[in-house]
């Protein structure tokens, strides 16, 4: 690096540093000189979440108000900012992360979620502000439920909880905010969905009835793609679109932009037996608020909702004219239908293909040394690959294509200031999906090129073993998925290793790459219906060392009925089927951890790979994907 080089990244650093302290100066200036009731006092603590108001995990840039506020990206986390502190609460996911991000670091304490003695940020606050405190926040950005959770430990406290609509945030951000997005909202045919959004809504008020509501209300952006069958992309990633849903017994509402419509999505709604009321998308709250005044019946809204759309729907006072239970379509979305199935297995295959075709073309461009290959080409080249395979419309997410140290930052994005070419001395982590018309895919693969060292080995095999162990796990119908969270961290946790993260996820059919109510953690899934037959779930274990390497395994597995000896209490029992095909780098294992019945599963998944992708790697363009592919799988051995 150059002097001037040297000077001016220095420079810069000090630049952003600056523009943080600047926004956070901003923000106490609003927030001291705020009028609030009639005392006219100001804000003492306003809370910064990571949601916008749909609560959806990936944000629109005009939502990112967290990260605009405290410089920190990652997806989850909330900041709480007072007069003298600004804190951020994250998960092991974003540890090292948020260590490197937040602007200016003096200014901001970081609060590791999951770690003994973290408090809640409920807690943190009843214990830290001066007697009777005013704390704020934006009611369209945060669920009931965690409203309710910090409102609680703040009155116990003598504190008040104040739901203010003004964004203080948006206020500093000024004009430079962006804007909404305006894309086009598209149909989902139905040799995709396999059913119709005529059947999804008489599911929905079958539901209905049994619960005695006469209104539903659907916001989670998901949601309302997977009911109305439409798709859009006005999150990047997550085809999904900015609309409400109000389902009654006899009507349906839609709260959008009509301009962002498509004849063809207009014309799918009707033709699948749907004719809804259409409504400008910013007028959701006032039409619930007049609907709850009107009448007495019951409306169901999910407590992931806003808490000003659960005020807007008769809570507080009226609490009794809410259920609060997770949608019918949540359940509905994550147990997909043998037309789903089918997708996601064939979106699994082509992704298949690609990924073998990168990992070969990879390793031959390590090893010939001609042309450097860095985390952002390879994640570039990655995605051609994968723009070859029939009805690909894009990543599911921001490739995580991460060298050495950079694979122990859980969620790492390469830039251009990070870059890293791969190499064969550290271990290479690359973690993608891609979204096509009939599927989303998500897959982790860490490889090596080289030599690894004895500890890295056992590592890498400690990681495998877990994978191994939950993806052959026979288990009840229904059991919650932390249950069997223990399985892929057991032969980690016996030598004293672990991982900060969840162990599983749910995965969207075109929809979004991470789906609940379901997954598999540490900590329980508060609306874990229970694990059925037809839910894709990742399985995901990994173990990173900070500043050093990271490793991590993933495959998409859908399940499936099993017959076992016996059926305790007639429950019927459950495993996976693995969707991902991409061989697992058998070099890397240190065999004499492994057991028989370990070996036998790698060997017959291995196995599949071949016979699955093989066929579709044939002619001479595909001649070095296809001798890579027989090279990893050949069976291993003691």
């Amino acid at each position: 690096m150059t002097g001037y080089e040297e000077d001016r990244d220095e420079k810069d650093e000090k630049m952003t540093t600056r523009n943080g302290a600047t926004k956070l100066k901003k923000l106490r200036d609003l927030l001291r000189t705020a009028t609030v009731g009639t005392d006219k006092k100001g804000i003492d603590a306003y809370i910064v979440g990571s949601e916008d108001s749909h609560q959806s995990e990936y944000l629109a840039p005009k939502d990112q108000r967290r990260s605009f506020i405290s410089g920190f990206s990652g997806s989850a986390g909330m900041a709480i900012i007072t007069q003298d502190q600004a804190l951020l609460w994250t998960d092991g996911r974003y540890f090292a992360q948020a260590t490197k991000e937040l602007d200016p670091p003096e200014a901001w304490t970081l609060m590791k979620e999951g770690v003994a003695g973290t408090p809640t940020q409920g807690s943190w606050l009843a214990s830290n502000l001066s007697a009777n405190s005013n704390v704020a926040v934006d009611p369209n950005l945060i669920s009931n439920m965690a409203w309710s959770a910090i409102n609680a430990s703040l009155v116990a406290a003598g504190h008040s909880f104040l739901a203010l609509e003004k964004n203080f945030v948006d206020l500093v951000w000024g004009p430079d905010k962006p804007g909404m997005p305006s894309n086009k909202i598209v149909a989902q045919p139905l040799k995709y969905t396999g059913k119709t959004a005529g059947e999804k809504v008489g599911l929905c008020r079958k539901a209905m009835r049994e619960e005695s509501v006469t209104t539903l209300v659907v916001t989670a952006l998901d949601e309302v793609a997977y009911l109305l069958n439409w798709r859009g992309s006005d999150i990047h990633y997550n085809p999904v679109f900015f609309a409400y849903v109000v389902v009654t017994l006899d009507e349906l509402h839609i709260f959008v932009d009509e301009l962002k419509l498509t004849q063809e999505a207009r014309q799918q709604l009707k033709d699948e037996g749907v004719d809804p009321q259409y409504h400008p998308y910013d007028t959701i709250g006032t039409y619930l608020k007049e609907r709850s005044t009107a009448s007495d019946e019951k409306t169901w809204i999910s407590n992931s909702s806003s808490y000003a759309l659960h005020s807007n729907c008769g809570s507080g006072e009226m609490h009794n004219k809410l259920h609060t239970n997770i949608t019918p379509i949540c359940i509905m979305k994550a147990i997909k239908n043998p037309t789903e199935i089918e997708g996601m297995k064939k979106a699994h295959l082509k992704d298949g293909v690609a990924l073998v075709k990168y990992f070969a073309w990879l390793e031959e461009m390590v090893k010939s040394g001609e042309s450097p290959v860095t985390e952002l080409s390879g994640a570039a080249q990655l995605e051609k690959f994968r723009a070859e395979q029939a009805d690909f419309i894009g990543p599911s997410f921001s490739t995580i294509s991460a060298v050495g140290p950079h694979g122990a930052i859980i969620h790492y994005a390469p830039s251009p200031e990070t870059d890293t070419p791969i190499n064969d001395r550290e271990f290479y982590l690359c973690d993608s999906g891609g979204q096509y018309r009939d599927g989303t895919t998500d897959v982790t693969r860490t490889v090596h090129f080289g030599s690894p060292t004895a500890f890295e080995r056992e590592c890498f095999t400690r990681v495998f073993k877990g994978q191994c162990a939950l993806a052959s796990a026979i288990f009840p119908t229904m059991i919650k998925g932390n249950y069997l969270d223990i399985l892929a961290r057991k032969s980690l946790w016996e030598v004293g290793l672990d991982y900060l993260h969840g162990t599983a996820h749910g995965v969207g059919a075109y929809l979004n790459v991470h789906e609940g109510p379901m997954g598999i953690s540490w900590r329980p899934h508060p609306d874990d219906p229970g694990l059925q037959v037809g839910m894709f779930l990742s399985n995901e274990p990994g173990y990173y060392e900070d500043e050093k390497f990271g490793i991590r395994l993933e495959d998409i597995e859908v399940i499936v009925e099993t017959a076992t000896p016996y059926n305790f209490k007639s429950r019927g029992f459950l495993t996976f089927e693995c969707v991902t095909l991409v061989p697992i780098q058998s070099n890397l294992l240190d065999t004499s951890l492994l057991t028989d019945q370990e070996i036998a599963y790698l060997n017959c998944y291995h196995a599949e790979c071949l016979k699955k992708v093989g066929p579709l790697l044939q002619g001479e363009a595909n001649r070095q994907a296809l001798s890579w592919l027989r090279r990893a799988t050949v069976p291993i051995t003691r």
